[in-house]
């Protein structure tokens, strides 16, 4: 059985093209290992949408990780 892909969206406090850089380089390195399928980071609206295999935690997690406040998060598929 083929694990099922979800998309989450993330709402992540980023003030500048740093944070945002600092997302996308943890996601971009999750995308290497398999962990995430596609993703995008938007700085305009602090919004950051995933789709993955892996558990809604471990996402939420890796972001977490980057120092980045994650205000709210939600399965969208």
């Amino acid at each position: 059985m083929a694990d099922v892909e979800h998309t989450y969206k993330f709402d992540v406090k980023m003030t500048c093209s740093g944070c945002s850089g600092a997302v996308t380089r943890v996601l971009d390195k999750a995308k290497r290992d398999g962990a995430v399928g596609e993703f995008s980071v938007n700085l305009e609206t602090q919004e950051v949408i995933v789709k993955s295999t892996q558990p809604y935690e471990d996402i939420h997690a890796k972001i977490k990780k980057t120092g980045k406040e994650v205000r709210s998060g939600e399965i969208l598929v």
